[in-house]
């Protein structure tokens, strides 16, 4: 091997699903095909209570999964949900054993775990004094530790930042090219794993959670996710026989809830006593309908409302 070269290690992760189950198969043949000539990129075989069969995949970082995920959907013909990027955590457990966690759904219980750490890095962002102020602020609301601060000329500045990859990996790169009408620039390197308060936030429908939204974030942000997912999925999930209770928890504590109000639709009402044919082609209709649903429990789900509530710009 060469001095100094090292094996590229994903630094991002995603769930890959087919939208249709049959296309499995499908998938594992065009992610292989693909690893021949990236070997960058890494995925294994993962299950979703949620989405049923896909792939846990590791990538560079996030233009690195939607280039390849892209190419998937183009190139093979596929149909894919992504869950949410995550990173990879260490989490030690009370026997003092560290694990690796890169799916927020197999981080141990609270009661087991002694610490979690999260991968760094240290960034340098250059942009137009102009920029500084909104360019800090949005450094601080990402958790970023200001290293320092440089004045190159009286019109640049270059801030260097401590900042967890989580908060990075998402928008940071769009909201920094937003505020700065695009004249800022940002360079990384990974900077080791820090300790933090950090909680797995559970989505659950009726009761039952739903492992595709699950999410690690820091304890100040739990609410904030948990608040905005239950909000959002209120709007996507179409009423249902019953009153379908969406919460957000942190192991059995209930942080944010919202209802999604009962509704039961009859489709023959209007067909008083009349024509049979029409009835049945009406209730063979909704029942198509429904085989496009996932169940979660006893709450059908729209594949359309999976989509939406993982879209990462929202």
């Amino acid at each position: 091997t060469l001095d100094g070269y090292k094996d590229p290690k994903p630094m991002v992760f995603s769930g890959l699903y087919p939208i249709d189950g049959d296309q499995f198969t499908d998938l594992r043949e065009a992610l292989e095909k693909l690893r021949l000539n990236d070997s960058s990129f890494t995925f294994e075989p993962e299950t979703s209570g949620a989405l049923g069969f896909g792939f846990r995949c590791g990538f560079l970082g996030l233009l690195h999964m939607e280039i390849v995920r892209e190419r998937l959907e183009r190139e093979f013909g596929l149909s894919l949900i992504s869950t949410a990027p995550s990173v990879e955590y260490h989490i030690t457990k009370g026997d003092g054993s560290v694990i690796e966690v890169s799916n927020p759904s197999e981080m141990p219980s609270a009661a087991e775990i002694t610490a979690i750490a999260e991968p760094y890095l240290k960034a340098s962002i250059l942009t137009p004094t102009d920029y500084t102020g909104t360019v800090m602020d949005l450094c601080q609301t990402r958790r970023g530790e200001m290293a320092k601060m440089e004045y190159l000329s009286p019109e640049r500045v270059e801030l260097h930042y401590r900042l967890p990859l989580a908060e990075v990996v998402i928008d940071f790169f769009d909201q920094l090219k937003s505020r700065t009408q695009g004249y800022a620039s940002l360079d990384y390197e990974q900077d080791g794993y820090t300790e933090d308060a950090l909680v797995r936030v559970d989505i659950l429908l009726h009761g039952d959670p739903v492992d595709a939204f699950s999410t690690i974030v820091h304890k100040d942000k739990a609410y904030d996710y948990g608040k905005k997912m239950a909000d959002k999925l209120k709007e996507l999930i179409p009423r249902q026989n019953f009153e379908v209770p969406i919460q957000a928890a942190i192991g059995g504590k209930i942080i944010a809830r919202t209802n999604v109000k009962a509704y039961r639709k009859d489709v023959t009402a209007k067909l008083y006593g009349g024509d049979i044919t029409r009835k049945n082609k009406l209730l063979n209709k909704q029942k198509e309908g429904k085989k496009r649903m996932k169940s979660i429990g006893r709450v059908d789900i729209p594949q359309e409302a999976f989509i939406s509530a993982l879209q990462l710009d929202d």
